[in-house]
């Protein structure tokens, strides 16, 4: 069996085709969404989560945006 074929037949046990079309795997997109954000939010890697790197990354682009303007 062909692994488009195993895919398509996974794809028919998801319900509400008629209805909602494709439409009916957004419940899964939103879920995936939320699931990554709790773990960017949570998950520590070494000391520091994603946010705790893009709040540093930012607080420096602001300092150095002050030092040239100053300068």
């Amino acid at each position: 069996m062909l692994v488009s074929e195993r895919l398509k037949r996974l794809l028919r046990l998801v319900p509400g085709e008629r209805r909602f079309g494709f439409y009916r795997f957004l419940p899964f997109f939103f879920v995936l969404g939320g699931a990554m954000e709790w773990f960017m939010i949570n998950v520590r890697i070494g000391n520091e989560t994603f946010y705790d790197v893009y709040r540093r990354k930012q607080s420096e682009r602001q300092y150095k945006a002050r030092m040239e303007k100053g300068e």
